[in-house]
């Protein structure tokens, strides 16, 4: 039976262009690459440098909101839950919260989050992105929590991947000798200790709601009929001889 990460239930709420379709574009294309993951255990690649700085750092992150939120029971957590629907592993789930890590690239993705905030019409709810708003909702779903919060951290670039960063700033401006101004360019880019605790933390809480989730478990169901015809295209049937 189909079941869909949290992370990705943002993939198939998008609305389909015509009203005659039941899923969109989007949907279609992630539940082609699910069923061939799954199937055949192929996974596709997620390679970026962002996406490396934001697994890299996620302890950062929890251990910054500790002392912003002048706290001392984050944690990460690594149990993972599931029900008919969905599953999931929270950043963080303790007695007391749940919450999920969200470290930007740099100031500038960073502080953007704070200029162009923006109200969902549907959600009525302060959220940079639709797809968190979603994930958090599964996350909720899966522990029984009704809040959580969504926290964008700005986070020091691990030394491994400024270092990638100096590289290829060199390689821009066709340096091939070590160049100091670049490499201190680059370094203060990427490392924020000038810059204050308290404004290195945005958060945002979300509350659950159960219209929501019985939105995506309709969602699921129209996800996994479409599932079940990819399944078929890949399935060899036997023929028997004449």
């Amino acid at each position: 039976m189909l079941k869909i990460r949290s992370s990705q239930i943002g993939k198939i709420m998008t609305n389909p262009k015509s009203k005659k379709e039941t899923l969109s574009s989007i949907t279609k294309e992630y539940l082609k690459d699910l069923i061939i993951e799954q199937k055949f255990g192929k996974r596709k690649t997620i390679d970026s440098k962002y996406f490396d700085k934001g697994n890299i750092v996620e302890s950062d992150g929890i251990s910054l909101c500790n002392e912003v939120m002048q706290t001392d029971f984050l944690y990460k957590n690594h149990e993972s839950f599931e029900n008919d629907y969905i599953t999931g592993t929270p950043d963080v789930n303790t007695i007391f919260t749940l919450l999920d890590i969200k470290s930007n690239w740099d100031a500038f993705t960073y502080f953007k989050v704070f200029f162009n905030e923006k109200i969902s019409n549907k959600t009525k709810t302060k959220i940079p992105k639709d797809d968190y708003f979603y994930q958090l909702q599964g996350y909720m779903w899966l522990t029984g929590k009704s809040k959580a919060y969504l926290c964008y951290c700005l986070l020091d670039t691990p030394e491994q991947i400024i270092e990638d960063e100096i590289r290829r700033e060199h390689w821009k401006h066709k340096a091939i000798d070590e160049d100091p101004k670049i490499r201190e360019y680059v370094e203060n880019n990427h490392t924020f200790g000038n810059i204050q605790a308290e404004l290195r933390v945005k958060t945002f809480e979300i509350d659950f709601d159960p219209e929501i989730i019985e939105q995506i478990k309709a969602r699921i169901k129209d996800c996994r009929e479409y599932y079940d015809e990819l399944n078929e295209l890949l399935t060899i049937k036997d023929v028997e001889n004449a």
